[in-house]
This record gives structure tokens, C-alpha cells and sequence, in this order.
């Protein structure tokens, strides 16, 4: 016959082994239970744990009944919460002699009573930390304390649980660091992936939209990185609420992907493109800064935009692609001509990275007229490409080209160069011209040193400030952050450099947006009566003061 003590010690070898190998926990714990029930024979046997509310979650309560453990089920703990919800409270161990006469049972006795439960006796569960994730209580069907035998069973029994909650806890950890975002809590990379696959496996229709979050690197650069990642972080929250149903990941710093199942028509994904549209876009509250969020979703359905994964993840990008560069803060589903046109963009950037490396891409120059008196008075720097043979393309033929951040960058960097010492050449010949424009893209504004490159190329040509305009387009003025564009209009201002608006009247620009940002100078108004009209009105809010000078260069 095997005495207690070696049952108790095979007890616990027998639990650490299946701890070790990484069994369940509640498989782990009602098995616990039934041995220790064994060693003790009319003991009941009941472990617990407490959740991040507060509220006791029965783990393994192998023999008492299942209304029992669901009557116990999120009961708070507190003082008076009968042994095991007092044990954690009270982070000691709560002796109940008799559950009848205790007023810590005091609600619970008519639960516990009919059962034949007399006695209790509950151990607190402690972490390493200090923290007391759960209860081990002993139940007797006679109103007495524990004895010997069972004090060193519970003693035994807690200090395994405590391993094994506290392994569980690890587990669950990696698993999180492994599959899901810490920012956000959504899925992450590696949990798309797998879901992803597993889709298409079973060849499944579905849906898969990718999200750009808009302007993240100008929150991070203005309001900091922590704002950023509260952006990132609310964003990812509102999807996860406004895409029930479908599996919102985070893949990127600023990208999320969404898979919606047994998805079939287009009008459904575009849906909840634009339910997930509308929940980010309401106005976020960090720090005393109000964030206006914005993002851009391109998507693909599988089956009809790609066979296999790979083709519909690379389909859909191409679609955000698109998106980015034609409808930022909107929606757009793939098409089979986007294919076209981007290879057709990749072509050209290649062409353009090219000349650029080679020192083709050189400013030719349009002169700007005075209309009173018919005298040319600037002009207006435009950049060509010179190709292999000679032949020089208008920008517009490599307009492509800048909507790669780099190589507008690289651009308005030669251009600032070559221009500046054009200038200075001009006018050690003699030749003076009251100011020369130079067009900037999207890009100079979001990397943030328009200013210091403009400065430091008129320093080395020795030329004043006044004599460069900084010309940006209709585009580019409507597109970006206002703040962050009207921020670099006025620091050029503030060096002497005047501000241009180029195209004003071919897009969407008003003159109540003059208003808003620090213009100096409208260039190149569209043709058409409309546009004459707001040509007169913009030189009457010249003589009023509102702007110094309206130009207009011949066609």
C-alpha cells in the first residue's frame, strides 16, 4: 500500500510532467483535482482564477455540478464573497468551519447547503510577483477544519497551480507577441498570413482590402511619435469595431489588411470600405492636438482578381497603389488596366532615376510677361528630361516619375542647383530679372527641408531671397495637411522667399482657400470665361491688399 506522502509526491511529479509538456491548463487542473480527491477521500476539489475585472472564473471543478460553477461564474471578489472570493480579497488563506453559520456564506448557502457542503477551506494562488491570480479551496461535507494531511495536499496543490497558471500565462503571452499587434491589439502579419492561406486553400471567396493610414510620418514629425502611435492605435481599434464579422490585422508601421469571408460582390466590399472609411475618419483628441485621421483602402476578390494569394495580395496593393496616387482617402478595387498603368509608372521612374543619375534632367525656362507694359520680368524654371538622343520630354511626360517621394525629392534638388546658378550667371552678364519660379512637389513638403535647401542653394549663387518664387500647384496645395504645407509657406515667406500658386482654376481650389494660406503670387490661370472671371476677382483681392501681385504667363 502506498502511504499519502508517496501518493502526494507522484502527485506532483505526475502534475510538473504535464506542465512540461505544455498540457491545457484546465485539463492539467482537473486532473490535479481528481488526485488530490484521491489522497483525501471526502474532499471536494475546486480551483479558480481571478480575470483583469476582478471576477472569479471556476477553472477545474471536476465534482461539484454544473449549475454550481456556473452560479459562481463572475462573482466579484470581495470581502464577503464566500472562501474563495474572501482568499483572493484578503490575499491569505479563509478557514470556513461552517458554511451555515459564516457570514462570509451568507449568500451563497443556499447553493452550497443542499449540495452537502458543510465546510470550506481556500488558499490564495500567488504569482512569483506578488499578484494572486486565483483560489485552491478544499470543500468537506462536514462542518470541521482541514486536518494535517490535508493542509500539506493543499499547500502541495496550491504551489502547482501557481506553476501551472503562471506557464499558461507565459504561453499566452508569446502566443500574443507571436500573432497579434501589441499597438493595437489587432492580428498581426504572421496571423494573416495563415489566415490568408488557410482561404485560399480551401479555395474560399473572399475579400481582402489593404489600408494606408494618410500622413502618419507628418503627425509623427509635428506632434511626435507618440501621437502616431495613438493614431495607429484608435485606428486599429474603430476598424476592429466597424469590420465585425471580418479578421482586421495590422501588417505594417502603417498599414492594416482586412479578409471578409465568402465574399462574392463587389458592392459588399465596397460597403465596408466605406463603413471602415467613415469610422476612421472622426477627429482624434491627443495630448490638447485635435487629429484628423484619413486613410486609403485599394481591394481585390479572390477568384475574380487573383487565383491564388499571392496574385490578389499583389492585385489589391496595386489598387491601393492607384489610390494613393489618384484618390487619397478613398477606395479602390482592382482593375485590370491599373496592371498596365503600372508598369507603364515603373517604366518611366526607371527612365527618370536614370537621367537624373546621368545630370539630364536640366531647366529650360518660360518667361513671365507684365500685362501693363508687355515687359518680361521673370521667369518660369521647368524641368525636361534629355534622352539618350538628344529629344527633351516635358515634365508632363515623366509626371509619373514624382509620384515616387525620392525622386521628387532628387529633382527639386537639381532644379534648386541649376537654377540658382543660372541666376547668378544672368546676372554677372548683366541680365536682371525681378524674380525666377520654381515649381516644388508634394514630396519637399512631407519631408520637411524645402526651406533649408532653398536657403543654402541661394547662398552658394549669392543671390537674395526675393528673387526665387517657390511655385506649388493646385495639386499639391490641396492635397497635403494644411498645416503642415501653410507651416513651410510661411517659413519661406519668413527667409524672403515669395509663394506662388501655379494651375489656380484647373482643379478644385477657391479663392475663399487664398484666404487660408500664405500666397504671394496666382500663376497660370485656366482659359475660359469662369476663369477669367476668377482672375479679375483675385487682381481686385491684389489691390485690396490681400495678395501683392497676380501674374499670368502666356499660354
Amino acid at each position: 500500500m502506498i502511504r499519502p506522502s508517496g501518493r502526494l509526491q507522484a502527485l506532483q511529479n505526475d502534475i510538473l510532467e504535464d506542465i512540461a509538456r505544455g498540457e491545457p491548463l484546465a485539463a492539467c487542473m482537473e486532473r490535479l483535482c481528481h488526485r488530490a480527491e484521491a489522497i483525501s477521500p471526502g474532499a471536494i476539489c475546486s480551483v479558480v482564477t481571478v480575470d483583469d475585472q476582478g471576477c472569479l472564473r471556476p477553472l477545474a471543478c471536476p465534482s461539484l455540478p454544473q449549475h454550481y460553477i456556473e452560479a459562481i461564474a463572475g462573482a466579484p471578489v470581495g470581502p464577503s464573497i464566500g472562501s474563495c472570493g474572501t482568499a483572493i480579497h484578503r490575499a491569505e488563506a479563509v478557514e470556513v468551519t461552517d458554511i451555515a453559520a459564516d457570514p462570509l456564506w451568507q449568500d451563497f448557502t443556499e447553493l452550497a447547503l443542499p449540495l452537502g457542503l458543510r465546510a470550506c477551506w481556500s488558499v490564495p494562488i500567488k504569482a512569483r510577483d506578488g499578484r494572486v491570480v486565483g483560489a485552491f479551496a478544499f470543500y468537506f461535507r462536514k462542518a470541521r477544519p482541514p486536518r494535517e494531511l490535508e493542509r500539506r495536499i493543499v499547500a502541495t496543490c496550491v504551489h502547482l497551480c501557481a506553476i501551472a497558471i503562471e506557464q499558461d500565462e507565459v504561453r499566452a503571452r508569446n502566443h500574443r507577441l507571436a500573432y497579434f499587434d501589441t499597438l493595437t491589439g489587432l492580428p498581426n502579419r504572421a496571423q494573416f498570413n495563415a489566415a490568408i492561406a488557410t482561404m485560399s486553400a480551401a479555395t474560399r471567396r473572399y475579400g481582402l482590402m489593404l489600408i494606408d493610414i494618410d500622413y502618419l510620418k507628418t503627425v509623427n514629425d509635428t506632434l511626435g511619435h507618440a501621437a502616431g502611435d495613438a493614431l495607429i492605435a484608435e485606428i486599429g481599434g474603430r476598424l476592429g469595431a466597424a469590420l465585425a464579422g471580418c479578421l482586421a490585422c495590422r501588417i505594417g508601421g502603417d498599414e492594416f489588411a482586412v479578409l471578409v469571408p465568402d465574399c462574392t460582390e463587389p458592392a459588399r466590399l465596397r460597403r465596408l470600405a466605406s463603413a471602415a472609411l467613415g469610422a476612421i475618419a472622426a477627429p482624434i483628441e491627443h495630448d490638447g492636438h485635435s487629429i484628423q485621421p484619413s486613410a486609403t483602402i485599394g481591394a481585390a476578390i479572390a477568384g475574380e482578381d487573383g487565383g491564388d494569394s499571392v496574385t490578389l495580395r499583389q492585385n489589391a496593393d496595386l489598387a491601393l497603389y492607384h489610390a494613393k496616387e489618384t484618390r487619397r482617402g478613398r477606395y479602390v478595387r482592382f482593375r485590370s488596366r491599373l496592371r498596365s498603368a503600372m508598369m507603364r509608372r515603373i517604366r518611366v521612374r526607371k527612365e527618370v532615376d536614370g537621367a537624373l543619375g546621368d545630370e539630364r534632367i536640366v531647366p529650360h525656362y518660360q518667361p513671365i510677361i507684365r500685362l501693363d507694359t508687355a515687359e518680361i520680368v521673370g521667369v518660369e524654371a521647368l524641368a525636361r528630361m534629355r534622352l539618350a538622343d538628344g529629344r527633351l520630354v516635358a515634365a508632363g511626360d515623366f509626371q509619373d516619375a514624382l509620384h515616387d517621394p525620392k525622386i521628387a525629392h532628387r529633382i527639386t534638388s537639381l532644379m534648386l542647383a541649376a537654377t540658382t546658378a543660372d541666376m547668378a550667371g544672368w546676372q554677372a552678364e548683366g541680365l536682371h530679372f525681378q524674380h525666377v519660379g520654381l515649381n516644388v512637389t508634394s514630396a519637399d513638403f512631407e519631408k520637411g527641408d524645402l526651406v533649408q535647401r532653398a536657403a543654402k542653394a541661394l547662398e552658394r549663387a549669392g543671390l537674395p531671397a526675393q528673387q526665387l518664387v517657390i511655385e506649388i500647384t493646385e495639386q499639391v496645395f490641396m492635397g497635403g495637411r494644411r498645416d503642415g504645407v501653410a507651416r513651410t509657406m510661411e517659413a519661406l515667406r519668413a527667409c524672403g522667399m515669395p509663394v506662388a500658386l501655379d494651375d489656380f482654376g484647373t482643379g478644385f481650389a477657391s479663392l475663399t482657400h487664398l484666404l487660408d494660406f500664405p500666397i504671394d503670387i496666382i500663376a497660370t490661370c485656366a482659359p475660359g470665361s469662369r476663369s477669367l472671371a476668377t482672375a479679375g476677382a483675385a487682381i481686385r483681392m491684389a489691390a485690396s491688399g490681400v495678395m501683392t501681385t497676380f501674374c499670368s504667363p502666356p499660354g
